[in-house]
């Protein structure tokens, strides 16, 4: 996979349309500036798009579904299963995910990506029967991670076809937050117990062991931090690699597309580090618990709008990010301007000097 090719297909953003959604950030009767960050952020998406027009009102959910060979290894109280238990509620319209996107407005699509357990209706996108254990050996082959990422882009692709406006990431794998807390481990240089939480909620001693699995993890594998695909491939679970591939398409095909918790993350430190144009889609909702989420934003220069506290995956944090960016755009396209009351901009900063 040529990822320099990829990156490369990612247009540069239009800051001319960054400056015009300024100019009516500006224009609009309220002082200069007040609204912060939710100011920026539709700054942002107009630089993305290319219009000053901004419109999401189509969204979508995609939750990347798949299971990880490393729960052998005693990593998670919960038993493999669950992923499509949970894959199957999700097509229902029955998880956290679902009740949560109906009230912002989002159409939820399980992907099936890598599961064990098969689930008629849920969309098959099937790379393999679940990873490998990463403590014994490669997660995935390269040929696999491969075609998880291509998965991703093309969800990207269909998505933009259809008409959405904005994508959230979200996911579903038991497991899944010791193969995010090994790579994030790896990408940032820091040691496994610094990154690694307890994801779902695990005792003490299951959090020992899913550090030392991990430690183990990378000694067995021993994937080369400075390419981010190899060390995707051997220490990864499918629904990463997939999401990776949908910020970059995102990118490609310039819709914004917003970061999750942990996993997702992960996911989409990864697709800056083999793409470091895709960063221009990207929208971060909320800042997971896990230890490692923090230094990842960091590195991505961007900041989460939320911080509650959530670990749930899904998608579930990512969700919350539409309905304030639904207020910001409830201003930004609905506000009087300050034309229209007949008085001249109120700028603090100008009112300071």
């Amino acid at each position: 996979m040529d990822f320099l090719k990829l990156n490369q297909s990612i247009a540069p953003i239009d800051e001319s349309s960054a400056r015009e959604a300024g100019r009516r950030w500006d224009s609009i009767a309220k002082p200069v500036g007040s609204l912060g960050r939710l100011e920026s952020a539709v700054s942002s998406i107009a630089a993305l798009t290319g219009s000053a027009r901004i419109d999401i009102d189509k969204r979508v959910v995609a939750v990347m579904c798949a299971d990880n060979g490393v729960l052998a290894e005693g990593v998670a109280s919960t038993p493999q299963d669950i992923t499509a238990v949970m894959a199957e509620f999700i097509l229902a319209g029955n998880s956290c995910v679902c009740k949560m996107a109906q009230y912002a407005n989002a159409d939820v699509f399980p992907i099936d990506i890598g599961m064990v357990r098969r689930v008629e209706g849920v969309e098959d996108r099937h790379v393999a029967n679940g990873t490998k254990n990463i403590a014994v050996g490669s997660a995935m082959t390269r040929e696999e991670g491969e075609a998880a990422i291509m998965t991703g882009i093309d969800l990207a692709d269909r998505y933009k076809a259809a008409g959405y406006k904005i994508v959230i990431t979200g996911e579903m794998g038991i497991g899944n937050t010791t193969t995010s807390s090994a790579i994030a481990a790896v990408l940032l240089g820091r040691s496994v117990k610094e990154v690694t939480g307890r994801g779902a909620g695990i005792s003490d001693d299951m959090l020992m062991n899913k550090i030392r699995v991990i430690e183990r993890a990378i000694e067995v594998n021993k994937p080369d931090p400075t390419d981010a695909f190899d060390v995707l491939c051997k220490l990864g679970g499918f629904d990463i690699a997939g999401m990776v591939g949908l910020y970059i398409g995102c990118a490609i095909n310039r819709i914004p597309i917003i970061i999750d918790g942990i996993i997702s993350s992960v996911a989409a430190l990864v697709a800056y580090r083999l793409c470091p144009n895709s960063v221009c889609a990207m929208l971060a909702s909320h800042e997971s618990v896990e230890p490692a989420a923090c230094d990842i934003l960091k590195e991505l220069g961007t900041e989460a709008f939320l911080n509650c506290e959530m670990r749930l995956g899904e998608g579930t944090g990512a969700v919350c990010m539409l309905p304030v960016l639904d207020m910001a755009l409830a201003v930004y396209n609905n506000m009087s301007t300050y034309d229209d009351i007949g008085l001249e901009a109120f700028d603090p900063d100008k009112e300071e000097n």
